[in-house]
């Protein structure tokens, strides 16, 4: 497709390149805009951008805009696709481009156009009789958009200022074909299902009140989930030379300042004052192991130091940004700090790749890395950024890793490496990550008594495995579909009682397996098979036991399978020894 860049320039581009797929998606949202104002002229256009997977676009309506009038929309804009109008290029001069708004009484555009002050000319677009202000690049004809689709409508405020009018945003979806527009809308409707809020609900893993929006409360099935993870975490990290520690939950001021947080940070920070000073709930654990790194003196027979935490962080997210454990107002944060000597630097870094990348294929997750630069907002020198990015650089080449570089998106304090995990549906999230850090320690006067007597600044890496363990719990029910290994499971086992008098035997099975470290529980309900096994079955328990006369008889179990359905009659050592393997964390 044919595809004009805002500089004027023609390209020729596939949806599946990034560049034409934002092309595509943007003349989506003008075409909204256009059959918006054909269908309710009175509406007054805001600004539409381009989101993954899709667009949207704000208006200001001058009655009530439901779902309800998105068919209408869409047909609209079905019309307007056939009539194959073509997209014009236009470049004014400021006033004439104002004139243009104020003719047609875009108020909203024509602040857009003002407040651009550093422009003489403006770059309009026109489809029909609607013009459109456009920086971004656009497809040469509406008619290459064969299949479309309005997904929903949300309250926007203007300029995302909750003191301004609110908008009504509509959300949308286009691609060059109906296939692609089905098969997305099944993943959809995939992601749908598979909601990590809807599946905590239904198995009781975490809950949130209306008196702490944004803070998980975790339950005692969710609970198992989440230590298990944790000690997961503890073995690794001991068999990897780590030592643990915890720190404070609040911190004065001071603290924050010298190591950056506040400046770069602040808005995102809770904070309180005691005796009269201001402090702040910690949003992340880094400088709170620096001073435990401080608290003694060290000699280079120490380095690497390797010290790990699993720290609860708070940071104050904007509630419209909240979804469930994936983005909540507090998480624990698997943090762990290494400090080393220059020369250790690739050998820790190869380290901590290697660790993360035996975490990931624990959990069956294939990933990619990112190599991230420094961002326009940093601290510390050009040389040290080099340096450390170099060293991660080389860490990658050394171990034949391939990589993608995101240029300026690194942390104020360093370069870093992110993971980025794939699940079970292609959908791509970023967990682990590696920063290498020369600023803190210096920030922080961190010292080390070399082989030559003197003193020397520490390097510092910040690491994370899981990253948010909440968030990495949502992701984890998402990936499973709720239907957690064996190791994972809260209720690994299930026994099923075909009449309450079998009771005692059960009882005995149900010790004998809980004594081997088995989670099981008794449904003894007096309700039939049938509906017991639908139960353990939505509850997504990997494994039924069936109690009945037959079983007694024999000396037997029944077992059923979430995965492999009827396994049939076997002895309990047997069950036992099919599932050993299985039940290792």
């Amino acid at each position: 497709m044919k595809v004009i860049r805002s500089d004027g320039s023609i390209i020729e581009l596939s949806f599946e390149q990034e560049e034409g797929r934002e092309a595509f998606q943007n003349t989506s949202a003008i075409i909204l805009a256009y059959a918006v104002k054909r269908l309710y002229p009175k509406t007054k256009c805001a600004i539409g951008s381009i989101i993954e997977n899709g667009f949207y676009y704000d208006f200001d309506f001058d009655f009530d805009f439901t779902v309800e009038h998105l068919k209408l929309v869409e047909k609209e804009i079905e019309n307007i696709i056939k009539l194959s109008i073509p997209i014009e290029d236009y470049d004014m001069k400021k006033a004439d481009a104002l004139e243009v708004m104020k003719s047609s009484k875009e108020w909203y555009k024509l602040q857009i156009i003002q407040e651009l002050t550093n422009e003489e000319s403006i770059h309009l677009l026109k489809l029909g009789d609607y013009f459109e202000v456009c920086k971004r690049t656009h497809v040469s004809n509406a008619c290459i958009i064969k299949a479309f689709k309005l997904t929903t409508i949300a309250g926007a405020y203007w300029r995302g200022n909750e003191n301004n009018k609110m908008l009504t945003r509509i959300y949308g979806t286009s691609f060059p074909s109906k296939g692609q527009l089905d098969s997305y809308l099944k993943m959809q409707e995939e992601i749908k299902h598979r909601d990590h809020r809807r599946i905590g609900k239904e198995l009781q893993l975490f809950s949130f009140t209306e008196e702490g929006p944004g803070f998980p409360f975790f339950l005692p099935n969710g609970m198992v989930i989440l230590n298990l993870l944790k000690d997961y975490w503890r073995r690794l990290h001991i068999r990897e030379g780590y030592v643990e520690i915890s720190t404070p939950l609040i911190l004065n001021r001071e603290l924050w300042e010298n190591s950056g947080h506040w400046e770069h940070y602040r808005t995102n920070m809770y904070t309180t004052n005691i005796d009269e000073q201001e402090y702040a709930i910690k949003p992340m654990n880094c400088p709170g192991g620096m001073l435990v790194y401080k608290m003694s003196p060290h000699s280079y027979r120490e380095l690497p130091l390797r010290i790990g935490e699993l720290g609860l962080a708070h940071r104050h997210e904007k509630s419209g940004t909240l979804h469930g454990l994936m983005r909540a107002r507090c998480f624990t944060q698997d943090d762990a700090h290494i400090f080393m000597m220059p020369e250790q630097i690739s050998h820790e870094i190869k380290g901590v790749i290697r660790l993360i990348d035996e975490v990931h294929k624990k959990f069956g997750f294939e990933y990619r890395m990112e190599l991230s630069t420094r961002p326009e907002t940093s601290i510390g020198s050009a040389k040290d950024w080099e340096m450390a990015t170099n060293a991660l650089k080389s860490a990658l080449d050394d171990m034949n890793y391939s990589y993608q570089v995101n240029e300026g998106a690194g942390a104020f304090y360093g370069p870093k490496i992110d993971f980025h995990i794939k699940d079970s549906i292609g959908r791509t999230w970023q967990c682990g990550t590696i920063q290498l850090d020369f600023q803190l320690p210096l920030r922080f006067q961190a010292e080390y008594i070399g082989a030559d007597g003197k003193k020397h600044r520490p390097i510092m890496i910040h690491r994370v495995v899981y990253g948010s363990l909440e968030r990495f719990i949502g992701i984890l029910i998402e990936h499973y579909d709720g239907k957690f290994p064996l190791w994972l499971s809260p209720i690994q086992i299930k026994i099923l009682t075909v009449s309450n008098k079998y009771l005692n035997k059960v009882k005995r099975i149900f010790n004998q397996l809980t004594e081997l470290g088995f989670r099981v529980e008794i449904d003894d309900r007096e309700e039939k098979l049938g509906y017991k096994i639908r139960e353990a079955r939505l509850d997504k328990v990997p494994y039924m036991l069936i109690i009945g006369q037959k079983e007694i008889e024999k000396g037997s179990i029944s077992v059923r399978s979430r995965d492999y359905n009827q396994m049939g009659s076997m002895s309990l050592n047997d069950f036992v020894e099919f599932i050993k393997e299985e039940s290792i964390v």
